[in-house]
């Protein structure tokens, strides 16, 4: 049996990977978004991600350096503000539907007590101007 060869891929693309992960690192990238991916790195050195995979060495090394930099702290920090952003909004989406039913319900009751309130106006609006004096009472005729 022989040793794995260490040198999986030509020195053209170590170099591309090598220079694609200093310009990520450093902020300035020229093919991608800059952010601490994988794919940003196979891209930004413009190799395959076949290629990317058998370097070894680039990949241990990159792994290394995102596990400790602060963008990966950051990344992380912001994925967790994304989440707890999100939980936010459904609970907010799903209070504003619960006082929209609120609303509807109070609308349908406030329909009803118009309905009520015309119906009585236009009954006593029906009923006779004319008063009729219910007599006197018996004190008063003494």
């Amino acid at each position: 049996m022989t040793a794995p060869d260490q040198s999986a891929v030509s020195p053209k693309a170590e170099k591309a990977l090598r220079d694609a992960m200093n310009r990520l690192f450093t902020g300035r990238p020229v093919r991608t978004d800059g952010k601490l991916t994988k794919q940003n790195l196979w891209r930004e050195a413009d190799v395959s991600r076949a290629t990317m995979n058998r370097a070894t060495a680039v990949l241990a090394e990159w792994d290394n350096h995102v596990n400790q930099s602060t963008a990966s702290e950051h990344d992380q920090k912001q994925t967790e503000e994304i989440a707890l952003l999100r939980r936010r909004l459904n609970d907010n989406r799903t209070e504003r539907q619960q006082l929209q039913d609120q609303v509807d319900a109070a609308a349908t009751v406030i329909a009803v007590l118009l309905a009520e309130n015309s119906a009585f106006r236009e009954q006593l609006a029906k009923r006779s101007a004319t008063v009729i004096p219910l007599g006197r009472s018996h004190a008063a005729r003494e």
